[in-house]
């Protein structure tokens, strides 16, 4: 479930690269009188997750520009368009706009037998504990911290950490009832292509910044049954790795076949 914000600029700006922040500072301005006020300060994932302002670039007045929002609640996805519609001035920092349409979307990865593939359209922050490090043959490079994923450390501890976050937005937003992406045969991706990676200033909260690293990918699917169905929707609901309220980890359908072998 999710959103597409179409915005109309304002006023002239730069394109701020590291607002991930101040918009969310805006878009969750909705909840602040709603029954989902306490997210912020929940310590739990919220389930939000939410594309930067796009196409990127320096804005002038009257440019389109457009945000995606994406929900594993309904409730709270709604709660945030209330908020949207109820005040249209949308601006972010420097970059000022106005609210002309908030339309609802529904993308899903297709039934069983679908193809597809999948990129990230934010880039995605995955860290590895100290604990799981030694596994890893990294041990030695922490002093007992966290370790921002790179290109050199392999694939594996990116897949396992993303399935392991993955399982835990499982734990939180789906019935227990439903096996999770770890309870299953299969990977949740059939083809992992890294694009590029890169280090970003990034404010966590007022006051609070910190240099991360992120990644972004290519990921091809092919949906196996109902439940991995399930579990790559979900990840397009929530976004994959950490920070995702703060616009991280968001994901896109680039292309999609049927089982049929038509082109979606």
């Amino acid at each position: 479930m999710r959103l597409l914000i179409r915005l109309r600029a304002t006023a002239d700006a730069r394109y701020n690269n590291a607002a991930h922040h101040k918009l969310r500072g805006r878009l969750w301005k909705g909840l602040d009188r709603s029954e989902f006020d306490k997210l912020h300060d929940g310590g739990h994932p919220p389930g939000l997750c939410n594309s930067q302002i796009f196409p990127w670039g320096e804005i002038e007045t009257g440019d389109q520009r457009h945000v995606l929002v994406a929900a594993a609640n309904r409730d709270i996805l709604g709660a945030v368009a209330d908020g949207l519609v109820a005040d249209r001035e949308f601006n972010v920092g420097e970059m000022q706009f106005r609210i002309e349409e908030v339309v609802p979307l529904s993308p899903d990865v297709g039934e069983p037998g679908s193809t597809g593939t999948i990129e990230t359209g934010t880039g995605v922050l995955v860290r590895i504990p100290p604990w799981r490090q030694e596994e890893y043959g990294i041990a030695d490079e922490s002093d007992g911290e966290s370790l921002f994923w790179r290109p050199e450390y392999s694939t594996e501890p990116f897949q396992t950490q993303l399935m392991n976050n993955l399982d835990r937005k499982h734990n939180r937003f789906q019935p227990d009832y439903l096996p999770g992406p770890s309870d299953t045969d299969g990977e949740l991706f059939e083809e992992y292509k890294l694009l590029k990676t890169y280090a970003l200033p990034l404010t966590v909260s007022e006051g609070e910044q910190r240099e991360v690293v992120l990644s972004k990918w290519r990921f091809g699917y092919h949906v196996r049954d109902d439940d991995h169905r399930r579990h790559l929707n979900l990840a397009l609901d929530t976004g994959i790795g950490e920070r995702n309220a703060l616009g991280l980890g968001f994901l896109n359908i680039e292309d999609k076949t049927l089982p049929t072998g038509e082109t979606a």
